[in-house]
């Protein structure tokens, strides 16, 4: 199979001819028919993933056919139209079987555990219970864009933050995860504020069903301008960056009893960072809430609110290019990149 390898950090990602994966008795090979590129792909293109062992295959964000099943696979079979979480769980453990496999203590990463979906093949085990089947509405380019970004994003605003209809649900960071949440939120009959400081972001997240947007850069102070705008502060806020000040903004964008969710994953040196505790913790009584990731059983609502016309994650895509052009499209993400998913939906040129 041809598939874009990782050599060295920060370089070049030469495709390649290498060997198929081999299919798990449990699970299936599947054909990649199309691949997000996510801002996660760019941590482990950078090196800040401990999990990547060179040399690696990178990609999670997948969507393609079963082209062969392992003996213990039942529920699946070839031809079937599939994705999977990025967070692949046994299915047997404790966790899972109280239905947390995102917490699965022996949990395995597409593309950062394992060799992912920047590849024309990739194997994915326990497949009966990681493999999500795809509505026949639903095109390759669309569950690949919808990635773990719209999947995370759903868990966080539906599971982890329960947001009402009418709540306020303000986004720092209109980013891939920003955009997911602000068409979900929208969906799901919340008030959105976007904030960036991409006048090209904003405006994607009016397109996206935004009610509001502010320009972080313009004001002094974005928790004052994000309440005053709110009428007291968000019900709900997200960091959608996973950045120092985009939490902190979160949290100061919050009324009292509001939740924060953190969706951005903080790396190298916003891994770790000052807690306001008291004035804002503490004297407004706000809930910090983490989140990662969407288990396979948790995709049904989601993909039900896209087949129903409700939701169209296919409007976030707004680039597709060759898998030769997958180390390209990372090097991007070192600068200001315009707004939107960028897809791979060529993986044999």
């Amino acid at each position: 199979m041809k598939a874009a390898i990782l050599d060295s950090y920060d370089g070049p990602v030469p495709v390649r001819e290498v060997p198929d994966p081999a299919c798990p008795r449990d699970g299936v090979l599947v054909a990649v028919r199309a691949c997000g590129v996510c801002r996660s792909d760019h941590h482990a293109w950078k090196g800040a993933d401990p999990d990547v062992a060179l040399p690696h295959v990178m990609g999670h964000e997948f969507a393609g056919e079963v082209i062969e099943t392992g003996p213990d696979c039942r529920a699946f079979r070839k031809g079937d139209r599939v994705t999977a979480p990025f967070i692949l769980s046994c299915g047997h453990c404790p966790d899972c079987r109280a239905g947390h496999p995102t917490i699965c203590n022996a949990q395995q990463v597409i593309g950062f555990t394992f060799w992912g979906a920047f590849a024309e093949v990739l194997a994915v085990p326990a497949a009966d219970f990681n493999l999500v089947a795809l509505p026949d509405t639903l095109d390759y380019v669309s569950a690949a864009g919808m990635g773990c970004r719209v999947t995370t994003a759903w868990r966080a605003l539906t599971d982890r933050s329960d947001l009402r209809p009418g709540e306020w649900l303000v986004i720092h960071g209109a980013g891939g995860i920003g955009l997911s949440a602000t068409l979900i939120g929208a969906a799901l009959g919340a008030r959105v504020l976007a904030v960036d400081v991409s006048a090209g972001a904003l405006a994607m997240a009016r397109e996206l069903g935004a009610n509001a947007t502010l320009d972080a850069g313009s004001v002094a102070d974005v928790g004052d301008a994000v309440r005053e705008i709110t009428g007291g502060g968000a019900h709900v806020s997200v960091d959608g960056l996973g950045h120092g000040v985009t939490f902190e903004n979160s949290l100061r964008s919050l009324r009292k009893l509001g939740r924060h969710v953190q969706i951005g994953m903080p790396v190298g040196a916003h891994a770790t960072v000052p807690l306001p505790l008291l004035d804002l913790v503490y004297a407004r009584q706000l809930t910090i809430l983490g989140t990662r990731g969407l288990g396979a059983a948790g995709f049904a609502p989601l993909l039900d609110m896209i087949d129903a016309g409700r939701m169209d994650p296919s409007r976030l895509v707004t680039a597709r290019i060759a898998l030769s052009q997958a180390g390209d499209a990372l090097a991007a993400m070192d600068g200001a990149q315009p707004p939107g998913v960028t897809v791979i939906d060529r993986l044999s040129d």
